[in-house]
């Protein structure tokens, strides 16, 4: 394991712990006192998703349109999923941003729709199984500002962007992308793909990967702004298994969970791992330090999108969401989170619990 998964053990390990510290709060009601241990707040733990995603999707909220949303999904072959796994940071960017180019390229040809379209793009790099399998889900709003920004321009209802154009130029600019990438020394191989460090065999993969079909997908749109934010809410800041899916694990190290097989209708049924195994397979969808899991693209990016969101408003003739309509969510689970487990009354708290001081090995003593 690297530094990152070291981490992540850690920090997962210790959530909600008393190595973490926290504080001890009594009911109002009914007198009874527990001790509430902190989070350890990182990325891929799932206990402490729930907060951060509801804060930003409240953050979000406020940018959505009255306009039909469609989720659009990008997926990496195989072949390139090995290299992804060797070279993650590299890989992850080429991927954020050629999915991008190629929904903006399209999206402003007039043969297409001929608008500045706007997305958001979210990182998933696991499959049911907790195989690898990165790919990048996509919500991307049906239309946008015309070229020269004087009207709405709509997508036909029901129907976005072609697929097939879609996927022949996300494929050219990504191999594009990652040639450029190794003439540069950018990408490491080793293990199994360490040959593809020879120009010759690094060149003979790509042109393999240029006579496969990639697969880009377009979902038929949502039904409105508020599935789009129920939408999101499962998927942005989701990792790569929850506790609701872990089931069991036995007395001779065998964990096992609940997964969906979509080969057979997304029928769920129940794997079981060595425990070595399933963290094994957990450990393969940690990020590089760095590395955002959700990136904004078009009228939604960061730099502009206050103001190209005015303008979006103008053209359809709307009015932004009402600030005070926050989702119902929120102040309900941050109420939940202040009240007694036993009768619902205010939990009031008594004093904190400080981390307990790290006692050094003896071996890091001086002998003499």
């Amino acid at each position: 394991m690297g530094r990152v998964e070291r981490r992540v053990m850690s920090a997962i390990e210790l959530c909600r712990t008393a190595e973490l510290g926290g504080h001890t709060e009594a009911c109002t009601s009914c007198g009874v006192i527990r001790c509430a241990y902190n989070s350890c707040r990182n990325r891929h733990c799932p206990k402490c998703q729930g907060q951060a995603r509801i804060d930003w999707l409240a953050a979000r909220q406020a940018d959505l349109l009255q306009a039909p949303y469609f989720h659009v999904v990008f997926t990496l072959p195989v072949p390139v999923a090995e290299i992804a796994f060797q070279n993650k940071a590299k890989v992850y960017a080429i991927l954020f941003r050629t999915a991008a180019e190629t929904l903006r390229t399209i999206g402003a040809d007039e043969k297409h729709l001929g608008a500045e379209i706007g997305l958001v793009a979210v990182l998933h790099s696991w499959g049911q199984t907790l195989t690898y399998h990165p790919h990048l889900h996509c919500v991307v709003p049906g239309g946008g500002p015309s070229i020269d920004g004087s009207r709405w321009v709509a997508c036909k209802p029901g129907f976005y962007l072609p697929v097939r154009v879609l996927s022949r130029l996300f494929r050219r600019r990504f191999l594009e992308e990652l040639q450029a990438a190794f003439d540069a020394g950018e990408l490491a191989f080793f293990g199994n793909l360490a040959g593809l460090a020879q120009s010759a065999a690094f060149a003979r993969r790509l042109r393999e990967l240029r006579q496969v079909e990639w697969v880009v997908y377009v979902k038929p749109p949502f039904g409105g702004p508020e599935q789009v934010l129920a939408y999101l809410g499962r998927y942005t800041h989701r990792v790569a298994i929850s506790n609701a899916r872990l089931l069991d694990m036995s007395d001779d190290g065998r964990v096992s969970f609940r997964w969906k097989d979509y080969r057979h209708h997304g029928k769920p049924k129940v794997m079981t791992l060595d425990a070595d195994e399933f963290i094994r397979r957990f450990l393969l969808h940690t990020l590089p330090d760095g590395v955002h899991r959700i990136r904004h693209y078009g009228f939604l990016a960061n730099g502009h999108r206050a103001a190209k969101l005015a303008l979006c408003r103008t053209l359809l003739n709307t009015q932004p969401p009402n600030p005070a309509a926050e989702p119902a969510s929120e102040s309900a689970t941050t109420d939940l989170a202040h009240r007694c487990r036993c009768c619902g009354g205010m939990m009031l708290i008594l004093g904190t619990l400080p981390r307990p001081t790290p006692r050094r090995p003896a071996f890091w003593h001086d002998s003499s």
